[in-house]
């Protein structure tokens, strides 16, 4: 109590002091009143600045916003706030593990006595791909997978593209022409690990992977075409002579055509029809030291490249100039899908011998698919080209969702012989013939995800210069396990 009385007492004494306080200091009074009239033209000025900041940012934002990162199937892209820019980093790993049954005793003369079975990485591949400047696209792509071997690595696609002028695109670099059906469609959706023989015969003519070409492609909803000028392959980045770096003098010079379309179509059924031309105008000059100086070789691998053996091969022919001339055919009625291809090869010799002609080769394919679980395969129309099914209900146990699943069967048969028992011995082109049927089932996880498993029955028919036989039949199964994004 007595400190509060204290307290009353000051506070009180304070009060009665104040005016003579006040009124002993006035020079004090004029500093407090110039003081608080700075202080309120400083919030006015300050409250403008709110506002007019506040103009400036809501003006400026629009240009200043910053890039946008997304993933969609997988892939990660980068887009520029107005579209004209963007990279998407895409990938894909497919390893095969296979087993090969061949018969025991095989004569002395057969080629590839002893397939090799295991496991190979038959594509590991890195890229990234995108747009600059809102109408020019490029891709980028390494591949570090091999046909029996993994490879150190090499460009497998670099090219630059104009897309300005629709519904044309003018591209120019390291690329695979689009060379008939199968050959058009991504190897991830593919229905078998590998191409048919006469399609992969037929695309590496004056096409393949990475070769260097510049050419136009066009398409609509109902049509593609595509005219591209080729000439040599990328050089591996392999050390050493390999077959991607081996030493030119002129480089090879070609041309892949290719029109086709869907002319007949409903509202879940399709029938597409193309055609397409492979031309070597000018075959490479290996120099004056080679064997076979102007040298064209048609010859593949059985469908399967864990063992990286050819079992048909026509040898080097020289030769002048060559074609390969295709036909396409597929429908599709929902989930039901048929596709078929047929490819007439001819080579031109250089100087040949007398009364050789010059030799012809042919080969067809048949293949089909029926997607248990519901889902069609794609229709892709920049492509014209078929590619994996949708999966409605990807894998997923605890809900009961099992992705899709797909069966799948082909025949396949190539010949590379031509006028095998002439007696013109320089006539004679014994590359054989082979016979292919795959029966296979395709799961889909999910759509980054796929496991195939295939069965083989393999024959081949040939003879070496003696006349003696060297072909084989033999079966084999694979497994393949991809993911792609």
């Amino acid at each position: 109590m007595a400190l509060k009385s204290k307290l009353l007492l000051g506070a009180a004494g304070l009060v009665l002091a104040w005016p003579g306080l006040a009124a002993a200091d006035p020079a004090t009074d004029a500093k407090i009143a110039a003081l608080e009239a700075q202080l309120s033209l400083l919030q006015a000025q300050i409250a403008d600045l709110k506002v007019s900041t506040g103009a400036s940012i809501a003006a400026k934002r629009p240009d200043t916003k910053t890039a946008s990162a997304s993933i969609a199937g997988g892939k990660p892209t980068i887009t520029s706030s107005d579209g004209a820019f963007s990279a998407t980093l895409h990938g894909v790993m497919q390893l095969d593990t296979a087993k090969y049954d061949q018969d025991d005793r095989l004569p002395a003369a057969v080629t590839a006595r002893d397939l090799s079975g295991g496991g190979n990485f038959r594509r590991a591949r890195i890229g990234v791909d995108g747009k600059v400047f809102g109408a020019f696209d490029y891709n980028i792509l390494f591949d570090f997978g091999g046909s029996g071997a993994e490879d150190s690595g090499r460009i497998q696609e670099m090219w630059v593209q104009y897309s300005g002028l629709k519904p044309l695109r003018f591209r120019i670099g390291a690329f695979a022409p689009p060379l008939g059906l199968e050959d058009a469609a991504s190897t991830n959706g593919a229905l078998f690990p590998e191409r048919p023989a006469v399609a992969d015969i037929a695309r590496g003519l004056a096409g393949g992977d990475t070769r260097i070409g510049a050419g136009v492609i066009g398409h609509g909803d109902r049509w593609f075409a595509s005219a591209i000028a080729t000439g040599a392959l990328v050089q591996s980045l392999n050390s050493g002579t390999t077959a991607f770096n081996a030493p030119v003098f002129d480089e090879q010079q070609g041309y892949a055509l290719r029109v086709a379309g869907t002319p007949l179509h409903g509202a879940d059924w399709m029938i597409h029809v193309g055609a397409n031309a492979s031309i070597v105008a000018q075959p490479t000059d290996l120099g004056a030291a080679a064997g076979t100086r102007y040298a064209l070789q048609l010859r593949e691998r059985p469908e399967l490249r864990v063992d990286g053996s050819r079992l048909v091969d026509t040898g080097q022919i020289d030769a002048r100039g060559a074609q390969a001339y295709g036909l396409e055919l597929a429908a599709q009625k929902q989930n039901l899908y048929l596709q078929a291809e047929y490819v007439d090869f001819s080579i031109d010799r250089r100087n040949p011998a007398a009364g050789a002609s010059d030799p012809s080769f042919n080969g067809w394919y048949a293949q089909g698919s029926w997607v248990l679980t519901g889902e069609r395969r794609k229709y892709n129309t920049t492509t014209a080209a078929f590619d994996a099914p949708g999966v409605d209900k990807p894998f997923d146990r605890a809900n009961g969702q099992w992705g899709a699943w797909e069966l799948a069967a082909r025949y396949s048969t190539v010949d590379l012989n031509y006028a095998e028992n002439s007696p013109i011995v320089a006539e004679r082109v014994r590359g054989g013939e082979q016979v292919i049927w795959t029966l296979g089932v395709n799961w889909f996880p999910n759509p980054a995800v796929k496991f195939m498993l295939d069965y083989y029955d393999v024959s081949v028919e040939r003879k070496n210069a003696a006349g003696a036989a060297i072909g084989q039949d033999y079966r084999a199964v694979n497994l393949r396990s991809q993911i792609a994004f």
